[in-house]
């Protein structure tokens, strides 16, 4: 198996998912899935019942704002692992950005972004939905307990925690992941879930996998 790095991003409103390279192992036509994408040992704080604000009238260019507690990147981290495993993806996108890079300012998931009856908004709820079962802990839950321990923000103010610093109903992020693959063994997989803080709030802005 040769090496692959993915960097999955937040890109005009797109979403590129590499997590069906994990999901399926190294197979040369694994790639289909191109399409893109909770303090220290936070827990959940997103509302699996339901999108976090309806669909509202004049608002679709601002950002929505989220039920999820978005206080530290690990809390936002948590709600977006717990929005991917409740397959609440309209929720997953709402905690969803893009940080700023050169000239292009940073942006937060908006209605208009992130609404199915939309077909951006279609396709990253389809693409989000396609982590669910690589994120699933075996056995599953209806109410998942997500923990992120405290990672310390890099040179750009970005935080990058590592998949073995998350759990889910007490089992780490990157063992759930290999649990669901073909073809990847420890060590082989390197996952972290970037955050940044756009306009006060922090927002997941990457995922990234390393396979090799």
């Amino acid at each position: 198996m040769s090496d692959r790095h993915r960097s999955v991003g937040w890109k005009a409103g797109t979403m590129a998912i590499a997590a069906a390279i994990a999901l399926t192992g190294c197979s040369s036509d694994s790639d289909a899935g191109d399409e893109e994408p909770r303090p220290s040992d936070s827990r959940t704080a997103a509302d699996p019942g339901g999108s976090p604000g309806s669909e509202q009238e004049g608002a679709s260019d601002a950002p929505q704002t989220s039920a999820a507690d978005q206080s530290t990147a690990e809390k936002a981290i948590a709600a977006w692992v717990t929005a991917v495993v409740t397959n609440q993806p309209k929720d997953a996108c709402l905690l969803m950005g893009e940080a700023a890079t050169g000239s292009t300012p940073a942006r937060a998931g908006t209605e208009s972004t992130c609404d199915s009856d939309s077909p951006e908004g279609k396709q990253i709820q389809q693409n989000l939905g396609q982590l669910q079962e690589s994120f699933t802990p075996d056995p599953p839950s209806a109410d998942p307990e997500v923990e992120v321990a405290e990672t310390p923000a890099v040179g750009d103010g970005t935080v990058k925690v590592p998949a073995d610093k998350i759990t889910i109903d007490g089992q780490t992020l990157d063992k759930i992941i290999l649990s669901h693959s073909t073809g990847l063994d420890s060590g082989q997989l390197d996952v972290k879930v970037h955050s940044s803080k756009i306009d006060d709030r922090w927002y997941v802005t990457n995922l990234d996998f390393d396979i090799g």
